[in-house]
């Protein structure tokens, strides 16, 4: 029972989001502003609030980081030789591996991840999940663009990627949050007030674009490679990272919050990346899909194993 009050309202939200648009009570273009107002506004709101109250003497340990990018790394790694062996002869271009790579290994850990972390273990937990994710997207989406230009005629431009990363929405709002906080810069009361009151629909608003979003996603040809992507990405993973933790000894609750990252779904920023190298796009759609649909019952599962 603890497990359902702990998923159902995440569920209820995404859901909601998916019938109200595939009934065409919202459209693509009004989820389009609410997408906005949630990664432009809410969320940054969010996490540079949570993040300036964040108490960063718990919140680093490096055996964290090592156990969850070295089951990331090595998951990409498997990922990317997966895809070589099994369209082994087919589709041997590079980009097409990594992208599946990105499929295998990438979490969509605002969207999933935070919610559910909230929900099983508070918001005191917020600084543990900050430090690990700042540095998520720019390690894979790089290693993916590397990866994928290295045989390729196109250029890869180092220059606005990395200007793509500082400023993106997310990564500014940790910093900013972290700086603060680091250098005790005090927040004015009514400001505060302000920023936090902006942020209160964050986690709603996030679930109820993912539901939207899935709506406007189909199921390709390639089922069985985006299946596969799935399982290896919601089971696989953060089997890993639990071993690893365990091996380190982690703080039960640090232990859960990696786990419980490593174990969110596809995130829909990797179609994205995957449209940028052109490659694997239907898969990766589709594992965007079906991990999503899947990590119901696997979120489940860990949940038990974790609490």
């Amino acid at each position: 029972m603890a497990i359902i009050s702990i998923v159902f309202p995440l569920i209820f939200m995404a859901v909601l989001g998916y019938i109200l648009t595939i009934r065409s009570v919202f459209s693509k273009e009004q989820i389009g502003g609410i997408s906005l107002f949630t990664f432009y506004l809410c969320i940054p709101a969010f996490l540079f609030i949570n993040m300036y109250q964040a108490d960063l003497n718990k919140s680093f340990d490096i055996r964290a980081l090592i156990s969850f990018y070295l089951p990331v790394l090595v998951t990409y790694g498997i990922g990317f030789l997966l895809f070589y062996f099994v369209r082994r002869g087919q589709y041997q271009r590079i980009s097409n591996s990594a992208a599946y790579a990105l499929g295998c290994s990438y979490s969509n850990t605002i969207l999933v991840g935070l919610p559910i972390i909230v929900g099983a273990l508070g918001q005191e937990m917020m600084g543990n999940v900050f430090i690990i994710i700042t540095f998520h997207s720019a390690l894979l989406f790089s290693l993916t663009f590397i990866l994928a230009l290295s045989r390729s005629k196109a250029e890869f431009k180092a220059g606005p990627f990395i200007k793509g990363i500082v400023f993106n929405p997310i990564v500014m709002s940790i910093s900013l949050g972290l700086a603060f906080n680091l250098l005790k810069i005090p927040l004015a009361n009514n400001l505060a007030s302000g920023i936090d009151l902006l942020s209160q629909p964050a986690l709603a608003c996030a679930l109820f674009v993912l539901g939207a979003n899935l709506s406007f996603y189909k199921i390709a040809k390639d089922w069985k490679l985006a299946l596969m992507a799935s399982l290896v990405k919601l089971i696989f993973l953060p089997a890993l990272v639990y071993a690893l933790g365990l091996l380190f000894k982690l703080d039960p609750n640090l232990l859960a919050v990696l786990v419980l990252l490593s174990a969110s779904p596809l995130g829909i920023n990797a179609y994205l990346i995957a449209i940028q190298v052109q490659a694997q796009q239907a898969v990766i759609a589709s594992t965007v899909v079906l991990s999503t649909v899947l990590c119901v019952f696997t979120m489940s599962f860990w949940l038990s194993v974790l609490l």
